[in-house]
């Protein structure tokens, strides 16, 4: 009986040590990383840690609804993780040295979820110009913005981001030619560092500032009464505004219009004069370069429907009058024909003289003609909007003479000279560049015939290896070891917007050249005088002579104002 009762207590001691002994070793399982929710593609590694004891004493087990796995090894790497590995994992062990199996560890539960692809927009879209503001906007659908922080990247480098921001889900900067390529962005999750994947790539293509040509519907002079539509065409991108400037006594006046074209339905004499044009667009607003001037005509009399637009007659354009008299109904206006004969009086030189310069460089305007400048200024409009005198500040003043001794990016703008009575010479533009490399191109339009050089030009040293490419309208022309391109012969053709570029240096802005008729001529205006003491009737028919070839495809027309008479 004592016996008995004896072995009854040592099995209750024996079945209390082994549970102590389980107790003792029961697993902990973590997770790493150990985030609450887990993107597809991570590595997820557990790790089951049993006390009393190292590690080498278990053999160890994974499992979830069934073993798992199986290792000496106290962890577990689930690589690539998918969605279908949201389950409960939990682990055990075997002792190697008689502690028998180990009760399971805590439960933990992993919550895969698919990584989330941002969407980059670029805004605006399409073709973008030095200076212009761009967007990149980072969008990671189903998210609030507060969760991520961006990144952006160029060019395919991941690891080096071009900027990154802890809130903002859009970077805006200025853009420049160098900050072409193509852009892609990601975020990475505040809360738990994980990264979502890598957008797909948007192309940024940034080009040089742009600069419209300016055309008119109607061409020599316009009858008063008549309409006139201009036209600033501008072959680049979308979202433009145009801006339409009149050179008259208040040439701060503009007119604003959505689309490419500015009609006078009805022109008068004050409609005559000198226009331009640019384009905008964007908050604040970015500017395009002022297209070249157009002098539109304004003929006084409604019957004198013959005027000369240029300076001069061209040898050559002469045409048989042999079987038609022209018989007048009037008196011819031979004052007003003279008028629309003569070029302005005063040119402005530009010393030196080339579009474009670099910063801290110094720069003289002079007003200079076949007479007498006294009397002339220089004056610009620059992209504040403001017009102003040389005098102003921004230049010193010694006769008719503009000189600025240290130029910043503030003097780009458009410059002409005035008189005191309103009169104007033809405009320049002047560009102003914090680059290393300009292109040295005219600033007044090339003749056709003419030669036409172009050149690199470099600061703040000049290189010893000189070799430069030469580029016309983006597309490259030519490769010189001397710097400098020279087309002996010019033609309409080679009008256009030209930069250079050095393979140390980097590349210039592009500069619009513009090429203009030339042909053999003589001037009219000592002809007109000399005609003028003898016969007002022979000078107008002569001027009506060599008109007539150019007006040919209108000789119908000209009939109902004119009567004609077979010899």
């Amino acid at each position: 009986m004592e016996f008995r009762s004896l072995s009854v207590i040592l099995l209750l001691v024996s079945l209390v040590q082994a549970g102590h002994a389980q107790g003792q070793y029961k697993p902990v399982l973590t997770v790493q990383p150990d985030w609450p929710q887990i993107f597809s593609g991570e590595n997820v590694t557990l790790t089951c840690s049993i006390p009393g004891g190292s590690v080498a004493d278990w053999t160890y087990n994974w499992y979830r609804d069934y073993v798992l796995h199986s290792s000496d090894e106290n962890y577990y790497i689930i690589r690539d993780i998918k969605r279908h590995h949201s389950l409960k994992y939990s682990c055990y062990g075997w002792g190697k040295r008689g502690q028998g199996v180990s009760p399971s560890s805590n439960e933990v539960t992993l919550t895969v979820t698919e990584r989330p692809k941002p969407s980059l927009i670029l805004v605006p879209t399409g073709q973008m110009f030095t200076g212009e503001k761009v967007t990149l906007r980072c969008d990671i659908q189903g998210h609030t913005d507060t969760e991520w922080r961006y990144s952006w990247y160029k060019d395919g480098d991941s690891n080096h981001p071009v900027y990154s921001s802890d809130w903002k889900r859009e970077y805006s900067f200025s853009v420049a030619e160098s900050d072409s390529g193509k852009y892609t962005c990601r975020g990475e999750r505040r809360s738990d560092s994980q990264r979502s994947e890598i957008s797909d790539a948007v192309t940024l293509t940034v080009s040089e500032k742009p600069k419209p040509e300016l055309t008119s519907s109607h061409k020599g002079a316009a009858l008063i009464g008549n309409p006139v539509v201009l036209y600033c065409e501008l072959d680049q991108s979308a979202g433009w505004r145009f801006y339409w400037f009149k050179h008259t006594q208040n040439p701060e006046n503009k007119t604003k219009t959505e689309t490419h074209s500015y009609s006078i339905s009805s022109v008068s004499v004050s409609d005559g004069g000198q226009y331009w044009c640019r384009a905008g667009r964007g908050t604040p607003v970015y500017y395009t370069h002022y297209s070249d001037a157009l002098w539109i005509k304004v003929t006084g009399d409604p019957k004198a429907a013959v005027s000369i637009k240029s300076d001069e007659v061209f040898i050559g354009q002469t045409c048989s009058l042999t079987k038609a008299k022209l018989m007048f109904n009037y008196l011819f206006p031979v004052t007003d024909l003279l008028q629309d004969s003569v070029s302005p009086p005063v040119s402005l030189m530009v010393s030196p003289s080339r579009t474009q310069h670099f910063i801290t460089d110094s720069l003289s305007l002079s007003c200079e003609g076949q007479s007498d400048s006294t009397g002339w200024g220089v004056r610009r409009y620059t992209h504040s909007e403001k017009v102003s005198d040389c005098s102003s500040g921004w230049g010193s003043v010694t006769g008719s003479t503009c000189s600025i001794s240290s130029l910043s990016t503030s003097h780009t703008g458009v410059y002409w000279c005035e008189s005191e009575s309103g009169e104007s010479s033809n405009p320049v533009n002047i560009t102003v560049h914090n680059n290393n490399v300009i292109l040295d191109s005219p600033v007044h339009p090339v003749t056709e015939g003419d030669p036409l050089t172009v050149r690199c030009l470099y600061h703040p040293t000049k290189p010893s290896n000189l070799t430069a490419e030469f580029y016309k309208d983006g597309l490259f022309l030519q490769t010189q070891t001397t710097g400098e391109m020279t087309i002996h012969t010019v033609s309409k053709s080679d009008e256009g917007l030209y930069h250079c570029k050095h393979p140390e240096k980097g590349e210039s802005p592009q500069s619009w050249i513009s090429v203009r008729e030339g042909r053999t001529s003589f001037s009219v205006f000592s002809l007109l005088s000399s005609l003028m003491a003898v016969s007002p009737y022979l000078l107008a028919s002569i001027v009506l002579g060599v008109k007539c070839y150019r007006a040919r495809a209108q000789i119908d027309e000209d009939q109902s104002q004119y009567a004609v008479t077979e010899e």
